[in-house]
């Protein structure tokens, strides 16, 4: 008799224990969330805005991070040589699909998977760079949002020749590291022949080596500067608009920050409506949607803003006609 009660009380106690393991076993059943990674060729500081933006894209396509999706975000701080290793470690994340922010994080994710879908942001012509086949027909497992920057460099200096039609030579920096460096490094020569306009071209592709590149414009005595279109020079928007209002006198950019910053003038594509469009593309993939019928979108959308007090601090008058295409002057 007792051997039975003993018996029944184990078999109870097993019960028991099934009981109170079943719900982790069926919580460890039920699928994980997808992991999104967002791989990005400049800094975490200098991207908050974008990898807001492309939140807000995943959002209006019904994906929240933390409750139905899992963003793992990696960057490269504009050091292009450690995507490869950036890139590999979210496949080994099992990423379900992969947001490469700027031009290189487009191509190192490129280069890794042809099975996994990438949603990049770029300046580059996406099929000259060899990402998609065409623009509407992507083709493969790429797509994404075509953002103009190395297209604008002309303008950007016809901007700075209107600013300043007595500079006897206007400095250039580009990042000898950046990809689309010799398609920037044509047009503005180009640009500069059409124009008439000596221009110097400075290369930095580290901190001390834009510190390099400022001293030697100092010594030149340029009259003004362009800064190309770079991640590295994004990440760096602090140093460069200090180290400009010292040495360089007017300066034009390729994004707004650099202008809300302190720089005097900005013009190019709006980021923000690029990477919002890339989280709204991301959303549709993880809901079936190939890349390959994803038609590549290209912004048309411009803004030139002007640093008013920056002006009026290097003592510029900035022409009528400029201030009245400026999108946004800040007082």
């Amino acid at each position: 008799m007792l051997f039975d009660r003993l018996k029944r009380r184990e078999f109870i106690a097993l019960l028991g224990g099934a009981a109170a393991a079943w719900p982790v076993a069926a919580r460890a059943q039920q699928p994980a969330m997808p992991v999104i990674g967002f791989l990005n060729s400049g800094s975490a500081q200098a991207q908050v805005l974008v990898a807001a933006a492309f939140r807000q894209g995943l959002n209006e396509a019904g994906f929240v991070d933390g409750r139905n999706v899992i963003i793992e975000s990696r960057f490269a701080d504009g050091q292009y040589d450690r995507l490869d290793g950036l890139t590999a470690d979210l496949l080994g994340r099992h990423a379900a699909a992969i947001m490469a922010g700027g031009p290189p994080a487009a191509r190192a994710a490129k280069a890794a998977t042809s099975n996994i879908p990438i949603v990049f942001t770029s300046g580059d012509d996406p099929v000259i760079a060899g990402l998609v086949a065409s623009m509407n027909r992507p083709g493969g497992n790429v797509t994404g949002v075509h953002i103009l920057f190395t297209e604008l460099e002309t303008k950007k200096l016809g901007l700075l020749r209107e600013l300043m039609p007595q500079a006897a030579l206007i400095a250039v920096l580009l990042n000898p590291n950046f990809p689309s460096i010799e398609t920037q490094t044509r047009e503005l020569r180009s640009a500069a022949h059409a124009l008439g306009q000596p221009i110097q071209i400075f290369t930095a592709g580290s901190e001390r080596e834009v510190d390099r590149a400022f001293e030697s414009m100092r010594q030149l005595r340029v009259g003004a500067l362009l800064v190309g279109a770079d991640p590295f020079f994004a990440s760096r928007r602090t140093q460069i608009v200090t180290l400009a209002a010292r040495h360089s006198g007017p300066v034009v950019y390729e994004q707004r920050a650099f202008a809300e910053a302190g720089g005097l003038m900005s013009y190019g594509t709006d980021i923000a409506e690029g990477y919002r469009q890339a989280g709204r593309y991301t959303g549709r993939i993880l809901k079936g949607e190939k890349p390959a019928d994803l038609p590549v979108v290209q912004l048309s959308k411009f803004e030139l803003v002007i640093n008013l007090k920056t002006a009026k601090a290097l003592g510029i008058t900035v022409p009528a006609g400029v201030l009245a295409i400026a999108d946004e002057v800040i007082e």
